[in-house]
């Protein structure tokens, strides 16, 4: 069964927004295209998404994915059914706080300091990724 979560940042700006439906079913489920997030953990997007939503979405599983991978042994298959937002309320980085938000409200995981905030000095938003690394860093030299 399908659920959605519902984002939302308000701030001087307006704010940010998105709403992700997804459901989550035993890998082997489905045979569509997916990433491979980690191990057993697979994502599936729908048929038009945005690379840059794409990426964020899968670091949103990611964060996750221990805690879904001890919980579920044999894996799981998130599909995303729907993600949408409005442009004038949108950066791709909300993609992984919706699925991180998403993923808190159906399995009860524990937060790990994924944020936004607004920045008022700057007048702009930042992001916060918890204990992570700075995500899609590979450590290579520049």
């Amino acid at each position: 069964m399908n659920s959605t979560f519902k984002y939302r940042l308000r701030s001087p700006l307006g704010g940010l927004a998105a709403d992700l439906t997804a459901e989550c079913t035993p890998p082997g489920a489905g045979d569509e295209f997916f990433l491979l997030v980690d191990r057993n953990v697979r994502l599936s997007l729908p048929q038009v998404v945005n690379w840059r939503d794409a990426a964020w979405l899968s670091f949103g599983l990611a964060v996750h994915a221990p805690d879904l991978i001890s919980r579920n042994p044999r894996g799981m298959f998130v599909r995303v059914l729907s993600f949408e937002f409005p442009l004038a309320h949108f950066r791709s980085e909300v993609a992984a706080l919706a699925m991180d938000g998403w993923l808190r409200q159906e399995f009860a995981l524990p937060d790990r300091g994924l944020r936004a905030v607004f920045d008022e000095e700057k007048g702009s938003y930042g992001f916060r990724w918890g204990d992570c690394a700075e995500p899609f860093s590979d450590g290579l030299p520049e």
